[in-house]
């Protein structure tokens, strides 16, 4: 019988030539990719593609450390099944309204945006991109309410809560995965309230004040007293914000009512360039300086100083206080009330709205899911009707008592906190009549 040599000469070239094939193959495939690449018009989508699939593993894989975490606290599967549906339904009611309001606002401001002269990346970048945070942020107790309301409706209608009630899960325990939902919002939105969407704010106020509102940005303020320190009042005859610069400087300084220091300079110049805030340079400078019956005088070319105060606290600008990070808008409250400054109370109302709207989450949570939790002869609808009904008077009252607080001298904190104290009695009176 005879042998195949596999080491004979026609077998050696066949598996070359199939190497040499594998190897032309292979250059052809990694040229087109290199073309495919260096196709600059499609790259754009490639790159969307990729972020997709990168979004996709990113989100999985927090998915995953979520159940994993949820496990660890104790979360059984119907928790995360509860938590998971409010939190969707929430995010979803979010998207449609946001749809649904960039829609209705293009539509009426686009006489406004098209005249005023505002290009297309302007409009998208610096209003639309900011408007649609601050919108959701201010909005999260009505979609936190709603979303409640309609997914435990939901659960109701189809007998699941009798089911719940039935294995023995009590009211309480019930409500524990709504309140870990409620939590995770009002973290969220109490963090994007207090020091991410204020930076946003910045571009999309200027763009109101310049396209919509038409408001002229004033640049030089005459007659500026303040008080800079205890005991010391500062005063500008005149001072330009292009240029940093003022005139007709004077910088008091009081013990016990009494006058004991008197700075004057005809030129008052701000450094933007230095290493650290409130430092001016005075030109022309006199220093006075009282001692009993005795005065001592110092003159001078310049003088470097630090002074208490910056040149933006000169002008005020319409929503001023949406620009703020909490922290910075504290500040700013402490300081002027140091300075005697009058109409803080906008800015009180913003920083104690910065606590309250998060805090509003438990309150309305608990509220809804006790609205909803059994069936009704009107079915969802009955509760939804319910829920908006309280939803809307909530926000009423929120209006009201924020103009109470600008307009009527209330105290901001009492103005501001009152709706949620309301709200937490009613929801009280609701937990006590739910079947525990």
């Amino acid at each position: 019988m005879k042998q195949t040599n596999d080491s004979s000469p026609e077998r050696n070239e066949a598996v070359l030539q199939q190497m040499a094939s594998t190897a032309v193959v292979a250059e052809e495939k990694r040229a087109k990719m290199f073309r495919r690449l260096l196709d600059f018009r499609k790259l754009p989508w490639r790159l969307l593609r990729m972020l997709g699939k990168g979004l996709k593993f990113a989100f999985l894989g927090m998915k995953w450390l979520g159940k994993r975490f949820l496990e660890r606290v104790g979360f059984t599967r119907l928790d995360r099944y509860i938590l998971g549906k409010f939190l969707s339904t929430y995010i979803f009611l979010i998207g449609i309204f946001t749809v649904i309001a960039i829609i209705f606002d293009f539509n009426e401001k686009i006489d406004k945006l098209t005249n005023g002269g505002a290009k297309s990346r302007e409009i998208w970048l610096d209003y639309y991109a900011n408007f649609i945070p601050d919108l959701a942020n201010m909005l999260s107790p009505l979609f936190v309410f709603i979303g409640v309301i309609f997914f435990t409706t939901n659960l109701a209608s189809k007998s699941e809560i009798i089911a719940m009630k039935s294995a023995g899960m009590s009211f309480r325990r019930l409500l524990r995965p709504y309140m870990f939902g409620a939590a995770m919002i009002a973290m969220v939105t109490f963090s994007f309230g207090a020091y991410v969407i204020p930076h946003g704010n910045v571009a999309r106020v200027n763009f109101e004040n310049k396209y919509i509102k038409k408001r002229i940005v004033v640049d030089v303020a005459d007659n500026i007293q303040m008080q800079v320190d205890t005991g010391v009042v500062a005063y500008i005859s005149h001072f330009d914000n292009r240029i940093k610069s003022g005139s007709g400087f004077s910088l008091d300084k009081f013990s016990e009512k009494k006058l004991i220091s008197r700075l004057t300079a005809e030129t008052i110049q701000y450094d933007t360039l230095a290493d650290h805030k409130y430092s001016w340079t005075l030109h022309r400078y006199m220093i006075r300086s009282l001692h009993g019956a005795r005065e001592k005088i110092v003159t001078g070319e310049r003088l470097d100083t630090t002074i208490v105060m910056e040149p933006k606290d000169f002008f005020y600008i319409k929503g001023q206080q949406e620009t703020m990070t909490l922290p910075e808008l504290n500040a700013f409250i402490d300081r002027q009330r140091l300075r005697g400054a009058a109409g803080l109370s906008t800015f009180e109302v913003e920083f104690h709205k910065r606590f309250a709207t998060p805090f509003s989450a438990f309150i309305l949570t608990l509220i809804g899911v006790a609205i909803s939790i059994e069936k009704r002869k009107g079915g969802m609808g009955a509760s939804i009707g319910i829920g908006l009904a309280l939803t809307f008077t909530y926000i009423l009252l929120q209006t009201v008592m924020a103009s109470f607080a600008t307009n009527a001298g209330w105290p901001a904190s009492l103005s501001v906190w009152m709706p949620n104290v309301i709200f937490a009695c009613i929801a009280f009176g609701f937990y006590k009549k739910t079947p525990q």
